[in-house]
């Protein structure tokens, strides 16, 4: 929500040709590591006892990629890396300050190394290293439970609210300014929500330190864990979603910069394949909002992804409001209009007979695109309402005309979101299919409803859900559909067979602090539901057997997750991508994967190496 820097800034020309070299001394650093650098030991708190649940992070050579596992209840660690050479090695745990040793490791060394953590200096330097969740909970709401709910709804969820970036003290006046921005890229507050949103954000993020204790919850379950990160783009990318293809590669795409990304987990390798020109302004078809300048460069804004089984590769262009397709062996995109005035393509999915299936959030509807065929066909969904209907209507037109007057939003002024709030747009969301009987489901974020579309009829049900906030939905293997839900802090489901919900509500790291579950994914074969938490840097997975959750604290600052997916060995990974990706403890966005017994595999792999020597 902060004024972003213009595209030929120094920043962003040094940002790039930073990257540049990083990569290059990377891939350097990577080939000549061809065996495993490792380290081991002990964390230690200050006061000399054991760190249970500390992170200990090892970054390569060119501070391009890490690794983390997490410390048992004796303190203990073992990480077996990719790395060799000038290693920087930093332990991390919530409400103590980071250690951070650099070590010269040769390839196959197996390191003993032991660490303590540091207590903070100051106040302040304890306040600037909570998450967004510390500092959110402290704002004064006059009434916490009708005031805030719209706040999570319009301001949490493109990027963190409260990190350091954001909650830079600002008058009441350059508040409203901020939120203006704001409306200008989709925000729908009402206008005595707007002021009040002003009025509180002034008072509370006024530059002085919060306090605040945080339980990231370890456990010997969290001790097998390990955690990868590759860092990729820049800092003004917005890697919008990722997904693991069939060559068990990872896909992101670049909502902002119109590029496709390519990671190779494997060789370390990162390619980039920039989408072809289309003769559309910057923005595409929102050209007259107030796009972020700097991060959205593009004309398609490619956004989320699927897999049809001849390994193209299928996203929506939310932008140009198209879908498009790579061959990843040709490196080759084909381009598809949507037509019929569809507004922000949003999640795709392919379903089992190779249909490629999408939300179209802005105008209402779900698409349906036959890749054999060719051919496109657009379902309008119930309006929810006579003001929706409006908008369903009219919005369209209104695009248009802002369009004339390029990044001006002035839409925002002719808009009925003023009197009314979110009640304007049903804004269908996430998507998925029920592996039961194939039919296609989806979520209405504003409209707080799941729908149900029959395949071959087309005739269309939905359910109240009930809390407020559903996003990205998926099913489990029973033809279960587990729900987050954005705006109260929760996990839902709904059985499709009894038609029954369940809620659970997530626990905070803190008392007085809420979560902001984005995405999630149910592993079908275990039927364990992974899904993001937001708000305070960590992701979770919860267990519908134990009805538990298990969490993972992240070890970048500023977190926030997209999707997620599943790789043949057994890690999910998602993209790390707050907007703007300056605002990130790195200042660049990245791909992040956890293996969740990683680390038991690298202490069986260090154990059998040391059997075969002599």
């Amino acid at each position: 929500m902060n004024e972003l820097h213009p595209l030929n800034s120094p920043l962003r020309v040094a940002a790039e040709i930073a990257s540049l070299i990083a990569v290059i001394v990377s891939l350097i650093g990577f080939s000549s590591a061809s065996h495993a650098a490792s380290f081991t030991g002990t964390v230690s708190l200050p006061d000399g006892k054991p760190a249970y649940g500390a992170m200990v992070t090892v970054f390569d050579a060119a501070k391009e990629k890490r690794e983390t596992v997490y410390t048992d209840m004796a303190g203990k660690y073992t990480i077996r890396t990719a790395y060799a050479g000038a290693l920087d090695v930093r332990v991390r745990l919530a409400n103590f300050e980071d250690n951070r040793v650099t070590k010269t490791v040769k390839a196959d060394e197996l390191l003993p190394l032991d660490l303590s953590l540091k207590v903070f200096a100051d106040l302040q330097a304890a306040s600037d290293a909570l998450s967004a969740s510390a500092h959110n909970a402290k704002l004064p709401w006059k009434d916490v439970a009708t005031d805030r709910p719209g706040f999570i709804s319009q301001c949490n969820y493109c990027h963190q609210m409260g990190n350091s970036t954001t909650r830079i003290p600002k008058s009441h006046e350059e508040w409203m300014g901020t939120i203006t921005k704001m409306e200008g890229i989709l925000a729908i507050p009402t206008a005595s929500q707007k002021t009040m949103f002003a009025d509180v954000l002034s008072r509370g993020f006024d530059g002085k330190p919060v306090q605040a204790l945080h339980n990231y919850g370890a456990s010997p379950e969290l001790a097998k864990a390990k955690v990868e990160e590759w860092l990729l783009g820049d800092a003004f990318s917005f890697i919008h979603d990722a997904d693991v293809m069939k060559d068990q590669k990872v896909y992101g795409t670049d909502e902002g910069h119109d590029i496709l990304w390519v990671l190779d987990r494997k060789t370390g390798v990162i390619e980039q394949n920039h989408l072809p020109d289309i003769d559309l302004p910057r923005g595409g078809k929102f050209s007259g909002m107030a796009l972020p300048i700097g991060v959205f460069t593009g004309k398609h804004g490619p956004h989320s992804m699927g897999e049809t089984s001849d390994g193209r590769v299928w996203f929506t262009n939310s932008l140009s409001s198209t879908i498009m397709s790579f061959d990843p062996v040709k490196k080759v995109f084909k381009s598809y209009p949507v037509g019929h005035d569809a507004l922000y393509p949003h999640t795709l999915r392919v379903d089992k007979n190779d249909m490629v299936w999408f939300t179209i959030v802005a105008s209402n509807q779900m698409g349906r695109f036959d890749p054999k065929t060719e051919t496109m066909t657009v379902i309008n969904l119930p309006h929810n309402g006579f003001w929706r209907w409006v908008t369903d209507k009219l919005f369209p037109t209104l695009l248009r005309m802002s369009s004339w007057v390029p990044d001006k939003a002035l839409m925002i002024n002719l808009s009925h979101h003023r009197f009314f709030g979110e009640k304007i747009m049903a804004f269908p969301y996430g998507i998925d299919f029920n592996p039961v009987d194939g039919s296609v489901w989806y979520a209405k974020l504003y409209a707080s409803k799941i729908g149900r579309i029959d395949p071959k009829t087309m005739e269309i049900t939905e359910y109240d859900t009930p809390l407020k906030g559903p996003r990205r939905p998926r099913f489990d293997a029973k033809g279960v559909f587990w729900i987050p839900a954005f705006d109260e802090s929760a996990l839902m489901s709904f059985d499709t067979a009894t038609k029954k919900f369940e809620t659970f509500k997530i626990p905070g790291v803190a008392e007085g602090e809420y979560e902001t579950p984005y995405a999630l994914n149910v592993d079908r074969k275990s039927g364990e539901v992974w899904l993001a938490a937001n708000n305070s840097d960590r992701i979770l997975r919860f267990t519908p057997a134990t009805k538990t959750f298990q969490s993972y604290a992240s070890p970048t600052r500023v977190t926030v997750l997209r999707d997620f997916a599943f790789t043949e060995d057994g890690r999910v990974c998602s993209s790390s991508s707050n907007l703007p990706s300056y605002a990130i403890e790195d200042q660049r966005p990245s791909i992040i994967c956890i293996d969740p017994i990683g680390a038991d595999k690298d202490r069986a792999a260090l154990a059998a190496a040391s059997t075969r020597k002599p």
